[in-house]
């Protein structure tokens, strides 16, 4: 198991994870990016793939989160054929993986977005399973507004249990967060233990829960928790770690830290370091 950070492609992200000693990365490539398959050349492609291995950097996974169910057509396509063609590059440089938001029309249950989820995924599941990857949805609520109307129905095991009876491929899976669990006071040990066939891919981020505030508010509340650096919330980060161990995980954790209160924006690189350490200390020598 390896440790790393969620990273753009450019100079200055790239930067972060030689400079901590990272051995591995997300990389995160929205429409903007120059590795959009769209625009990106099988030279740039190489150019890539060779900077990590020159580097000894595993990319672990691929990732750009949207709304792959909106409600609105043109851009539920547009998302999806995004997404589609993140798995051709991912084949490309060699990762196995691309993580997103399965998707949600806000207006609608979670039980009633099943039929589009089916119909909009099922061909994706199939290109993945073709080209011998994984799609891994990570369980973020993506709550906006208030009140709260998601825009990604796979963040609670209820919703998976759906999910995967709707598509039962094995080509799609979950991309473990265990920050929103603690937000919504799921249990994320227990999680691992019952899904951890399913995990594809890991984020390192945490949370800490305001009991104060939730006795008296309840979770739907909006300062009910906040999201922190690996190592500074509620995570048990050595059950989470061994959990992983036992369910057979063999990915990456790579560390998403860019929420966190205090080591956000100019002390971001700061808090990658001390989540760094923190986790190095669990795992021991990266594998």
């Amino acid at each position: 198991m390896k440790l790393g950070f969620l990273v753009q492609y450019n100079d200055a992200e790239l930067g972060i994870l030689t400079q901590i000693g990272m051995k591995s990365c997300q990389l995160i490539v929205p429409t903007h990016s120059p590795l959009n398959p769209a625009k990106a050349s099988d030279d740039d492609i190489k150019r890539a793939v060779d900077w990590f291995a020159e580097h000894d950097i595993e990319v672990s996974s691929i990732g750009d989160y949207r709304n792959n169910l909106d409600p609105d057509p043109k851009r539920r396509t547009e998302s999806i054929e995004y997404i589609s063609s993140l798995l051709d590059l991912a084949a490309k440089m060699g990762v196995d993986n691309v993580c997103t938001f399965a998707g949600r029309d806000p207006a609608k249950s979670i039980a009633d977005n099943i039929p589009m989820y089916k119909e909009t995924w099922t061909p994706v599941a199939k290109k993945a399973e073709d080209l011998g990857l994984k799609v891994g949805f990570e369980n973020c609520p993506n709550f906006q507004g208030w009140p709260f109307r998601g825009s990604n129905i796979a963040y609670l095991p209820e919703a998976w249990d759906l999910m995967f009876d709707a598509i039962p491929s094995k080509a799609l899976g979950i991309e473990y967060d265990p920050s929103h669990l603690i937000c919504l006071l799921i249990d994320p040990v227990l999680v691992i233990k019952r899904y951890g066939d399913r995990i594809v891919h890991v984020h390192a981020k945490d949370a800490e829960v305001d009991w104060d505030y939730v006795r008296l508010n309840g979770i739907m509340g909006r300062q009910s928790a906040r999201h922190r650096a690996p190592g500074m919330g509620d995570a048990n980060w050595a059950k989470i770690i061994s959990a992983l161990e036992e369910c057979g995980y063999k990915g990456n954790v790579d560390i998403e830290g860019y929420h966190d209160p205090i080591y956000r924006e100019d002390r971001e690189v700061e808090g990658a370091i001390i989540s760094f350490k923190h986790l190095l200390n669990i795992i021991g020598e990266q594998s």
